[in-house]
């Protein structure tokens, strides 16, 4: 049965179907991951409680995505696609994000980003030809994505406090010692070590689950078509093989405590644009 869409996954809709348009217009491969790919599989759009998309590009396509964005700032788009390859001191990740011009969103993070909603868009890499392979060359991404996570976070309630701790601790490092460009530069360098293309392992090698976004290239596959609320999105050719390597059992909902989203969002306004800076 559908749920009632938030006000705020109405407006998530309307930036995927932008970007649905967008992809098809310039001929880029594009596939719904991460809990994206769940929702459509499971619930035919978005898992009730999400509030975020998530799409993965190959790397050759997602370069190509990147150049041609830059024409979008020019154009007065209500979406705009940034990268930290653009240089801006608060954008502080290592993929892209398309942003809603229109709205006006801030997260909790060191360095708190004055943006929009979004979407976010992550390059899909090789990583080995069989999974004893990917695994051991995931090893140096993962300490600069850990190294990553802990320069870019903020102190959070609930959180371990030895994570708590790292971070803190972090912040005491000089950037000139650590500094968010010197990691994501070398997490960049790592990650298009091996193409999309010829590895049998593949995955999104900077997202949030780690070793559980190594798989075979053949999940992936030729991308599909899938219902997604009102639209059809891309995604991966076998959702049972991506899906069970990211979640295991995952068509069983989990418990009521845990159908929370992870954002940690400090203001969210979809009536005002965070470039008009009224907020």
């Amino acid at each position: 049965m559908k749920h009632e869409l938030s006000d705020l996954q109405i407006e998530m809709l309307k930036m995927a179907k932008w970007f649905h348009g967008f992809c098809k217009q310039n001929n880029l491969t594009y596939y719904m991951v991460g809990g994206t790919m769940l929702g459509a599989a499971r619930h035919k759009g978005f898992i009730p409680w999400d509030d975020d998309i998530d799409v993965g590009i190959p790397r050759k396509d997602y370069d190509r995505f990147l150049k041609i964005s830059e024409d979008l700032r020019k154009e007065s788009n209500r979406y705009i696609i940034e990268s930290y390859h653009d240089g801006n001191e608060d954008f502080q990740y290592a993929y892209a994000k398309v942003y809603d011009t229109n709205t006006t969103l801030i997260e909790n993070k060191r360095i708190r980003p004055k943006r929009g909603i979004f979407i976010d868009v992550f390059p899909l890499d090789g990583i080995g030809k069989n999974k004893e392979d990917a695994l051991l060359n995931f090893k140096p991404i993962k300490k600069q994505l850990n190294y990553l996570t802990i320069k870019t976070s903020e102190v959070r309630k609930g959180r371990q406090w030895q994570k708590n701790l790292m971070v803190r601790l972090f912040r005491m490092l000089p950037d000139n010692v650590l500094s968010f460009n010197t990691i994501v530069t070398r997490l960049d360098k790592l990650c298009r070590e091996r193409s999309f293309e010829d590895s049998q392992y593949v995955g999104n090698l900077v997202g949030m689950w780690r070793e559980k976004e190594l798989m075979p290239r053949e999940a992936f596959g030729k991308a599909t078509l899938y219902e997604f609320e009102d639209t059809m999105l891309y995604g991966v050719e076998k959702p049972d093989m991506y899906l069970t390597c990211m979640y295991k059992d995952w068509r069983k909902l989990p418990p009521i405590e845990k159908q929370k989203s992870d954002h940690d969002f400090i203001l969210l306004d979809l009536d005002h644009s965070y470039i008009e800076g009224v907020i």
